[in-house]
């Protein structure tokens, strides 16, 4: 799965001072999620829930605790899982939508990709990967970017993110793609040559920085803070207004046709992506209200960062059981088209 915004939004939890105690179940009420409820605003079904928004964060440390009452109900009560991905546990199929776009001969060499300062950190990254520098004569900047942000080590796990455990507890139930892989690395195949060596320099910077600095977004995320997530999405790689508009806005905006498709049906939708995609005036919050619906946040008050921080040695993240979870094994994946969902 591709790192959300990079290593901007896949930071990790270092040891501090302790953990919220969680409930049997595994839901917590100290967990503060990225929650809002749909309705309609007006018309004579005004106030009706149409469906639910939900920010995900997609690696986590093991011993973090996204969830919270709303959220398990809200899983319970919704009847279409709606995300970025569906398929996340398939690599095969991941390798296949990156390595066409990625991977293009006659790049030039990848030290002449950044500035002078960051050639000797550069290798380094190249040197912890699986690949060569001359490996790198044939892939794209921004290939290059995303193949080395997996070198830069946290104590998150993809295997802990919330998609993933959302498309867990989902079941038979449906779930849809707004997106799919091959749009996602489409948005950075888009970017300028300009663009993509900006990424790759800020994922070099990214490698050096305090492990204070890179723990921001997982700790802004369980304090349910969306100011203060929303400040991110302006910082970093993310001050460029190209890369942005690519990564954030233009998405944001192209999945507002498929939520209303979703929410103009029947069954109830949780829609759940990454949580920057949640925030701001570009957010998917903002825009569903430029359409007229009402969305208010569950929950919302945010919690003292101090006290989600994580103990040493506290445990895994525990794989929770719904009492009133519908369905079972089986996933039944689909992807939003022009026609009806099955």
């Amino acid at each position: 799965m591709i790192r959300t915004l990079l290593l901007a939004f896949l930071a990790c939890l270092t040891v501090a001072c302790g953990q919220p105690e969680d409930h049997e179940d595994g839901s917590s009420d100290t967990t503060n999620p990225l929650l809002w409820e749909i309705a309609r605003a007006d018309g004579p079904d005004a106030g009706k829930v149409e469906g639910w928004l939900l920010g995900t964060i997609h690696a986590l440390p093991d011993n973090a605790e996204w969830r919270s009452w709303s959220v398990d109900r809200v899983i319970a009560d919704a009847d279409i899982l709606a995300v970025e991905v569906a398929d996340l546990g398939d690599g095969r199929a991941m390798a296949s939508a990156f390595l066409p776009l990625a991977f293009s001969a006659g790049q030039p060499p990848l030290t002449t990709r950044v500035p002078l300062a960051q050639r000797e950190r550069l290798t380094e990254l190249v040197e912890q990967s699986s690949y060569r520098l001359e490996d790198f004569s044939r892939i794209e900047s921004w290939g290059a970017a995303l193949i080395l942000a997996q070198t830069v080590r946290t104590d998150t796990d993809i295997k802990n993110g919330v998609d993933r455990a959302l498309i867990e507890d989902f079941g038979r139930r449906q779930i849809v793609e707004l997106e799919g892989a091959r749009a996602q690395f489409l948005a950075f195949d888009s970017l300028s040559e300009e663009a993509q060596r900006t990424m790759l320099a800020a994922i070099v910077d990214e490698s050096q920085a305090d492990p204070a600095y890179r723990m921001r977004p997982v700790t802004l995320y369980l304090a349910g803070d969306a100011d203060g997530l929303e400040r991110l999405t302006h910082d970093g790689m993310l001050e460029n207004a190209e890369i942005r508009d690519a990564l954030l806005a233009r998405r944001n905006a192209s999945w507002v046709a498929p939520i209303e498709k979703l929410l103009a049906g029947e069954p109830q939708p949780l829609i759940a992506v990454g949580a920057a995609h949640m925030v701001g005036e570009d957010g998917l919050v903002a825009l569903l209200r430029a359409k007229g619906y009402t969305v208010r946040r569950l929950d919302g008050a945010v919690l003292p960062l101090l006290s989600l921080t994580l103990a040493p040695n506290s445990g895994a993240l525990r794989r929770h059981v719904h009492p009133w979870r519908r369905g079972g094994p089986k996933t039944n994946y689909t992807r939003i088209s022009k026609g009806s969902i099955r």
